[in-house]
């Protein structure tokens, strides 16, 4: 049980890095990638679910 606690708190980690590096990246850098702004929340949990 305490294994899932800190697997989930560090997939949450990681997702929250994630998010900050896609929203340092500009719109054009973003679009290459084919993530609008709206996504990167979504894209990044979605890794680590």
């Amino acid at each position: 049980m305490f294994g899932s606690v800190v697997r989930r708190y560090n997939d949450w980690v990681k997702a929250r890095r994630t998010i900050d590096e896609l929203s340092r990246l500009s719109t054009r850098e973003l679009h290459d990638l084919g993530i609008t702004r709206s996504e990167i929340e979504f894209v990044a949990r979605r890794k680590f679910d």
